[in-house]
């Protein structure tokens, strides 16, 4: 079958040794490979129309968005390298971009809690600009989901939870994860939040390990 990308003679002009095979992951890998083929398409899908939502609303891209939405969320007064971290940024990398953010008027530096070292701060503009992320997103998003009906989304809801859980092995995973989060619409302060259950029972198992 002709993919929807290839035209029709280019598709016929490749050689059966071009095409995929079950081997790597072809149309004959089995049902595993389907699925994580499929979820990586969708994953990337998704991301692209996030990503695309996100930078317009911020008017700056890059980690821009992510570090509007977590300042106004988790780690507003932090320091620099606090900031840097679920953003997976270097340090110079995460200067940059406070530098820009600054000059934009949507942070500001000030002192940190000891005194000696540069927190970040929101500014009112930051606020609004790091809502509107969060709402772009969840409208980029929300144009996915559409299609199902509220039965396939309370099973997507099931085992996107599962998911989340399981690419949760601690404190760094969950603050890269939820970076451009709604805290309030993810059940955060219920404890309804998946990532926030697995890094509590990660960090439970560490402790109890030590």
């Amino acid at each position: 079958m002709t993919h929807a990308f290839v035209p029709p003679e280019d598709e016929e002009a490749r050689s059966a040794d071009q095409r995929p095979s079950a081997r790597e992951g072809g149309a004959d890998g089995g049902a595993g490979a389907r699925d994580a083929n499929l979820l990586g398409a969708l994953s990337l899908a998704v991301a692209e129309r996030v990503e695309a939502a996100t930078r317009a609303a911020a008017a700056h891209g890059g980690s821009a968005p992510a570090a509007l939405a977590a300042l106004d969320v988790f780690l507003g007064g932090s320091s620099i390298d606090t900031v840097r971290k679920p953003l997976g940024l270097t340090h110079s990398a995460a200067v940059r971009l406070v530098d820009r953010l600054e000059v934009a008027g949507l942070v500001r530096r000030g002192a940190g809690v000891d005194g000696r070292s540069v927190a970040v701060f929101l500014t009112p503009a930051g606020r609004r600009a790091a809502a509107e992320v969060r709402e772009s997103r969840m409208r980029a998003v929300a144009e996915v989901l559409a299609p199902l009906d509220a039965d396939e989304r309370s099973q997507l809801t099931t085992l996107a939870e599962r998911l989340l859980g399981g690419l949760t092995s601690g404190r760094a995973d969950a603050g890269h994860i939820c970076r451009l989060c709604d805290a309030d619409a993810c059940g955060h302060a219920q404890g309804r939040c998946p990532v926030t259950r697995a890094a509590d029972r990660a960090e439970a198992s560490a402790t109890a390990a030590s």
